[in-house]
């Protein structure tokens, strides 16, 4: 039954053999920051000063003061080479996978080439009953324009969290660029949990933890984007909805998101939501945290 869903399985397929760590040397400690793929690595022996490439993999030897400076140039040159697709001008942390410390700081379209963490944030808008339970959920179809899955299904809210921006803080953004809700609008945002990603993509890797938050909203009021990112938004019933986050129609992402909301609001029947907990459970960090 779990092979049902499609993003449970994408969101952990990746190839392992075909990348090598990214390291960072951080005064006396060596950190793993990412993973870069093994068919980069001429490209990046460009830089020998810089990058160390050997069996442990690639690290980066410039002192902290200085990263932001390097790949701000490393960057720009692999962008010009057709190595980085595309450009965001967004800035994205750099931080060590451990703990996560804060390395560095980049434009978002290199978090993929170097495989570095990032942090997503979602909400599933949804309309609840008379009984209080969720009977339908609002749905996007992303712009045929986006650079990554034009035209997928995705959920009412989403994006990436910047360098300076909490989880939260992202969600209460991208809910006025999305959906034309004020921050007033979402006082009521209901955590899930985090979910983890790593997967190999058309872009490189994505290593994500991706906030997950639920907002009820009230009948009759209809969400509208503001960022032109959006191609239409569809109050879906909840069977309807849950049966095409079971497919490759929602992007991975949102797919995600919608199978946890099914299963903490217990939307599913008996036999299913017990599958989809156990397919589930190996992508949960912990809960979404409710804090700037």
């Amino acid at each position: 039954m779990p092979a049902r869903w499609h993003a449970i399985a994408a969101a952990t397929a990746h190839d392992a053999a075909a990348r090598v760590p990214f390291l960072v040397l951080d005064g006396d400690e060596v950190l793993e920051a990412g993973s870069v793929a093994r068919a980069h690595l001429a490209a990046l022996a460009r830089w020998p000063a810089e990058l160390r490439i050997d069996a442990a993999g690639v690290t980066l030897r410039v002192p902290a003061g200085a990263r932001d400076a390097f790949f701000a140039e490393a960057n720009t040159w692999l962008h010009r080479e057709g190595l980085l697709v595309g450009w965001r001008s967004e800035t994205y942390p750099v931080d060590a996978l451990a703990d996560r410390r804060r390395l560095a700081r980049f434009e978002r379209t290199a978090s993929r080439f170097w495989g570095t963490l990032t942090y997503g944030a979602h909400c599933n808008g949804y309309v609840a009953g008379a009984d209080g339970r969720p009977e339908a959920l609002w749905i996007a179809r992303r712009a045929w324009s986006k650079p990554t899955d034009p035209g997928l299904l995705d959920n009412l809210i989403g994006g990436g969290v910047p360098a300076d921006q909490s989880p939260l803080e992202a969600v209460l953004r991208e809910g006025w660029e999305e959906a034309g809700l004020a921050p007033r609008q979402m006082l009521d945002l209901q955590p899930g949990y985090v979910l983890r990603l790593g997967r190999d993509i058309p872009e490189g890797f994505q290593r994500e933890h991706l906030s997950v938050f639920d907002l009820a909203l009230p009948v009759g009021l209809t969400p509208q984007n503001q960022d032109g990112e959006v191609g239409e938004l569809m109050l879906l019933p909840i069977a309807e909805a849950l049966a095409l986050a079971a497919t490759d129609a929602m992007t991975v992402d949102a797919g995600l998101v919608t199978l946890d909301f099914a299963l903490r609001h217990r939307l599913l029947p008996a036999a299913a939501l017990e599958a989809l907990e156990t397919a589930i459970a190996g992508l949960r960090i912990g809960p979404t945290m409710l804090a700037h």
